[in-house]
């Protein structure tokens, strides 16, 4: 693995449920790129010394361009499906069923 001041670093999940982490490195402590780099994580904005595992991926900073437009891109569709989705407000459907009729008595789900 050889990396760069200005490189980011992910280091993608071993659990379901969990997030991948995100770090950008500030410094690398051999001459040939090669680990220990300082990072500078983004969820807290610390430093450490860092020694990557078989986990983790280096990115130039046009790769994390990149791999953030697909991420918003990706957001946006949803969004856009989501809202796309969505009834009118006032109109009935099986989410929004409207008042309840006046013969039975509502009840709260």
């Amino acid at each position: 693995m050889r990396a760069y001041p200005g490189d980011g670093i992910v280091i993608k999940s071993r659990t379901m449920g969990m997030f991948e982490q995100r770090g950008r490195i500030m410094e690398v402590r051999s001459a040939d790129g090669s680990p220990p780099y300082v990072v500078r994580w983004l969820a807290d904005d610390h430093l450490s010394v860092f020694f990557p595992g078989t986990d983790a991926i280096v990115l130039t900073p046009g790769e994390l361009a990149a791999a953030d437009e697909r991420e918003r891109a990706r957001f946006t569709a949803v969004r856009q499906a989501i809202t796309h989705l969505r009834p009118a407000s006032g109109t009935v459907s099986p989410r929004n069923p409207g008042p309840p009729a006046p013969d039975r008595p509502f009840v709260a789900r």
